[in-house]
């Protein structure tokens, strides 16, 4: 079988298993948030933590929720860290930097997990299991409560409640996530991957001397780390790892549990709004972009030039043997194009317009799918967007869902749109300004460039993976890249609960002969075209200076 075909089956299979999964995991998921019964073990959680789950809140209540709990997340991590050094089950580390500390607590805690150190000759079992580990489930919860807090404000009419933030967090975590990354862990180990709080090995090499392994609970971490497209890795070469994601069945489970939530999110959506068409439009957008983008990166890595390239089938240079190009371009699509960032190869090595690929997918806004929840709440802000594209083609005051999309409505989408971009390219120009920044490139010219501009989309875009060939463990970019994070996390969710407050107060309009059909293939093809033109125009100068130039000079 040759490589090609290789990259082809793997990806119907791929497609076959986020079918079979979606209807049922998405109306599981519409039933978890619309149901108003309390389990026995969350009862007690709301007990603890003093909330009361019956509660309805305003956006500014639910916001509050959102950024309290996560300021403690942050402040929790950070000492964990600081203190690591005294904790049980160090292996012997020295307590984190407090730059670094800053960093990996934002990182987790805004579901990027950016890693500016190595996983095995760092961190803890403590740090990893009750820090690192803990913010993987919370942190997807919270993306996923905003995104429900979104879909309620479509679904209401005539208030401003949105639900409970307690309520949606705790119900995140127990009945979703918690379960199923159970269930995956068990299977992970089974395959192959270990589970253990053992301590530092020496190990033999096949051609002589050894070298230092850790074990760690690293299956229970890696079931989370897909579900919750968190994306942090016990290790430093991530899921390139063979303890990570020892054979090529495990990688394919790995890329089929970072998308499964994320699509299914839109029969979630679909279901709490009363039009399950709407969530197939919206999943109809989503699965269009991805599979565009699995395409032209197996052109981009399959096709490329030279002789020792084409008898290797393919780009291999950092890329598994194991995997191939096939499930690797899979592999780095279905990353960027989600919150997740964990990597099964090195986007640095990848050929110049492949490398151009993955930072396009994250300067997307990683929609499609997206993460746990922060890919759904993106996408309706930019079907938002072009809802209101249309109405002035037409004339007509736009509507989405029955509710008008007036000035108040297009601001908070706007705002939206802007933080990231304004992040991602005011950081970078300051990196590439400055001259200490700049010491911490292992390459000049576009690819250094490049290098630069990807650790900034990751960080501010909460994606969380590396274009390798960076340092990024200096005071500039651990604080640099922990202030994008922080921002490109909070400031959206920000604007989408107020957005989601004003449209819960409307009241719905009638649809008339001539309301946009939103659940029509031509509104799919409209918020794609508008989803790629926007990105396009915000991003196209930054990307002809990197990897474009690179490409084209290849």
């Amino acid at each position: 079988m040759g490589p090609v075909l290789a990259g082809v089956l793997q990806l119907l299979a791929l497609i076959a298993a986020l079918a079979l999964a979606h209807v049922p995991l998405g109306n599981y998921m519409a039933k978890v948030y619309s149901s108003d019964r309390h389990w026995r073990v969350e009862k007690w959680i709301y007990k603890g933590i003093g909330a009361n789950p019956d509660t309805e809140m305003r956006w500014p209540a639910y916001l509050r929720g959102v950024l309290a709990f996560s300021a403690v997340g942050v402040l929790f991590l950070y000492l964990l860290q600081r203190l690591q050094g005294v904790l049980p089950g160090s292996l012997g580390f020295s307590s984190i930097d407090p730059d670094q500390a800053f960093n990996t607590a934002v990182s987790f805690v805004t579901n990027t997990n950016w890693q500016s150190y190595y996983g095995e000759q760092a961190m803890g079992h403590v740090v990893q299991t009750a820090g690192l580990a803990v913010q993987n489930f919370v942190s997807a919860a919270v993306g996923i409560a905003v995104a429900v807090a979104l879909v309620r404000g479509f679904a209401r009419s005539r208030t401003g409640e949105l639900g409970n933030f307690w309520s949606d967090l705790v119900r995140g975590v127990v009945r979703i996530l918690l379960p199923f990354s159970v269930v995956v862990a068990v299977v992970l180990v089974a395959c192959g991957v270990i589970q253990n709080f053992s301590g530092i090995h020496e190990v033999g090499q096949f051609m002589g001397g050894s070298q230092q392994w850790n074990g760690g609970a690293v299956a229970s971490q890696e079931a989370i780390k897909e579900i919750g497209t968190n994306g942090g890795g016990y290790f430093n070469a991530n899921s390139a790892h063979p303890f990570e994601n020892p054979t090529p069945f495990t990688n394919l489970l790995q890329i089929f549990l970072l998308l499964v939530i994320p699509f299914a999110l839109t029969r979630t959506f679909g279901v709490m709004v009363g039009s399950v068409r709407q969530g197939y439009a919206i999943l109809a957008t989503m699965a269009t972009i991805w599979v565009g983008f699995v395409a032209l990166m197996m052109w981009s890595e399959f096709a490329h030039h030279g002789p020792a390239l084409q008898l290797a089938g393919g780009a291999m240079e950092g890329k598994e043997t194991r995997f191939g190009v096939g499930a690797s371009s899979i592999y780095a699509v279905s990353t960027t194009l989600t919150s997740t960032g964990a990597v099964d190869s090195f986007h640095s090595s990848f050929t110049g317009l492949g490398g151009g690929i993955t930072m396009l997918g994250m300067m997307l806004g990683e929609i499609a799918p997206g993460g746990t929840g922060s890919g759904l709440y993106g996408m309706l802000i930019m079907a938002v967007i072009a809802v209101f594209i249309a109405g002035l083609m037409v004339g007509r005051t736009p509507e989405y869902l029955g509710k008008k999309i007036g000035t108040r409505e297009i601001k908070f989408a706007a705002c939206y749109i802007l933080i990231t971009p304004a992040l991602v390219l005011v950081f970078t120009a300051a990196a590439m300004a400055l001259p200490t920044p700049g010491n911490s490139m292992t390459n000049s010219g576009a690819h250094g460039f490049s290098e630069i501009l990807y650790a900034y989309t990751s960080a501010s875009n909460n994606n969380g993976s590396a274009f390798a060939g960076l340092n990024a463990d200096t005071q500039w970019f651990n604080t640099t890249l922990g202030l994008a994070m922080v921002l490109g996390r909070f400031l959206p969710m920000v604007f989408v609960l107020a957005l989601a407050g004003s449209l819960a107060e409307q009241q719905p309009v009638p649809v008339t002969a001539g309301t946009l059909r939103t659940e029509k293939p031509l509104f799919t093809g409209l918020l794609v075209g508008a989803i790629l033109i926007i990105t396009g125009l915000t991003y196209f100068p930054a990307l002809a200076l990197g990897p474009l130039a690179e490409g084209l000079a290849s």
